[in-house]
């Protein structure tokens, strides 16, 4: 409901339902219609496939692996939950995959400092993780299906390649960064 009740409340406005339509900013029914359900549906069910993943027991063990990577020191804790937060986002989604990185590095026990950088790593592994695979991001499936739309056809393959050859190196030198660079945490 809290997801819900801003975005009624934003469309009322820019649709100016109070005044009957009219002076509205967009018309309900063609922005309904454009909209890419097929896109949302697979996000809610990638949320259904998580939280069952979650209650069976994948969550603690990732919370085990966490815990683990936090008595190793700072820089193997924070690379690491840094590559395994990217490694679920590009998997599952990089959405449902900050919920289970939280969940599990709140569970994960080890310096307050280390499990600071462990935060920052799963947001950081999560926005940058999920640029291999399209499925990692929701926007990249809007982004791929819109160019599609304009003829502009990217296979998952073609965006895979360049995927894969960039983002592990983007990744490491900024989770190194947020190690040597960040005050301590």
């Amino acid at each position: 409901m809290a997801t819900i009740s801003p975005a009624i409340i934003s469309f009322a406005t820019a649709g100016r339902w109070w005044q009957s339509g009219r002076d509205n900013k967009f018309s309900m029914p063609p922005f309904l219609g454009k909209a890419h359900w097929q896109i949302v549906l697979f996000s809610i069910v990638m949320y259904l496939v998580v939280y069952g993943l979650g209650n069976a027991g994948i969550t603690a063990y990732g919370a085990q692996i966490l815990n683990w990577l936090g008595h190793q020191g700072n820089v193997i804790a924070t690379v690491g939950t840094g590559f395994l937060s990217a490694i679920v986002a590009s998997v599952v989604n990089n959405m449902p995959s900050t919920l289970i990185g939280a969940l599990a590095i709140d569970s994960a026990q080890g310096p307050v400092a280390t499990r600071n950088l462990m935060i920052y790593a799963n947001v950081i592994g999560n926005n940058l993780g999920p640029k291999p695979t399209p499925i990692g991001s929701l926007a990249t499936l809007l982004w791929l299906h819109i160019l599609a739309e304009k003829d502009c056809k990217i296979s998952w393959g073609q965006y895979m390649k360049i995927g894969l050859l960039i983002t592990p190196s983007v990744l490491l030198v900024t989770l190194l960064a947020l190690v040597f660079l960040l005050p301590s945490v």
